[in-house]
């Protein structure tokens, strides 16, 4: 492990990183929302009202790094990271439960607790298109593009959805609740992880799947699950963060394990773990980041 920079002093509710791993969003335990570059810098404070501490459950940033959008319970605001200002507080119909942010940040899709997901134009306020499910959508994500949509939820389901159209294009079952879905840049393939089940890369042209992630039958029982993960830029690697601070690389064509870390904690002699709030590829070779619910910013590099 190369360097571990402690950005919130308390933990973290929710964390996010660009694609090249230069810039994270957090929303921080008692101090609201901020954005940090990659050197521990803190580069502005977000909340949604001033001098009141948000309490942002989640957060995310757009492709290319220009903006962020961070969300309460009820409410989303969207930010430029390169004035740090706001240029849309909106009211959402539903409770979040998480978020992905398109290109420009032109809108968001929002993962709601009332048995959907909504396509969300933050700086109007307007409304897209409804994704419905039977259960809560715990996960979302959109492919680099922002034409493609996916959707996992406690109904057992990752469904792909066209964000032009809002048309379903196809879905991959599971046995138990689907707890993380994401999306290769390119949109050509996708995770879908369930508690208690498999973990599985599929093709979204026709929903084949291509490969599991070898996850132990004991850590399954345990509810050992990925509470975060991204594909490289090129789609041939992934990787993963779990909830006992642990990061994994794995090889998409054979879905072999390349490497893994585990992340130090806050305190080595308290039983705290620390979970995997979001991993990234930097644009060194070799190299990644992972934000921890310990409030601590990990760069982690792999042996050539």
């Amino acid at each position: 492990m190369d360097t571990a920079q402690e950005i919130a002093a308390k933990g973290l509710h929710s964390a996010a990183l660009s694609n090249n791993g230069k810039l994270g969003v957090i929303g921080s335990i008692y101090h609201g929302g901020s954005l940090w570059n990659a050197n521990g810098e803190r580069v502005f404070d977000w909340n949604h009202r001033q001098e009141e501490p948000s309490t942002f459950l989640a957060v995310a940033l757009s492709p290319e790094g220009n903006w962020a959008v961070t969300a309460e319970r009820h409410a989303v605001s969207l930010w430029n990271t390169q004035t740090g200002r706001s240029v849309g507080y909106r009211s959402v119909p539903g409770e979040v439960l998480d978020i992905a942010l398109a290109p420009d940040g032109n809108f968001a899709l929002i993962g709601l607790a009332d048995f959907g997901a909504i396509l969300f134009d933050v700086r109007r306020g307007a409304m897209g298109h409804k994704l419905p499910h039977t259960n809560r959508v715990r996960s979302v994500d959109l492919s680099d593009d922002g034409t493609l949509a996916i959707t996992g939820s406690e109904d057992g389901k990752a469904r792909l959805w066209s964000v032009s159209t809002g048309q379903l294009l196809g879905e991959v079952a599971h046995d138990e609740d689907v707890q993380m879905v994401r999306l290769s840049p390119d949109g050509t393939l996708a995770l879908s992880a369930a508690k208690y089940d498999k973990a599985v890369i599929w093709r979204t042209t026709d929903q084949t799947i291509i490969g599991e992630i070898p996850l132990r039958k004991e850590h399954l029982k345990r509810g050992i699950r990925f509470t975060s993960a991204e594909f490289s830029t090129d789609g041939k690697y992934l990787l993963t963060g779990r909830p006992d601070h642990i990061v994994q690389l794995w090889n998409v064509k054979t879905t072999e394990e390349q490497s893994s870390w585990a992340l130090d904690k806050r305190s080595q002699w308290k039983p705290t773990s620390a979970a995997v709030l979001a991993v990234g590829f930097d644009e060194k070779r070799n190299r990644y980041h992972a934000l921890a619910s310990n409030g601590f910013w990990f760069t982690l590099s792999q042996k050539p």
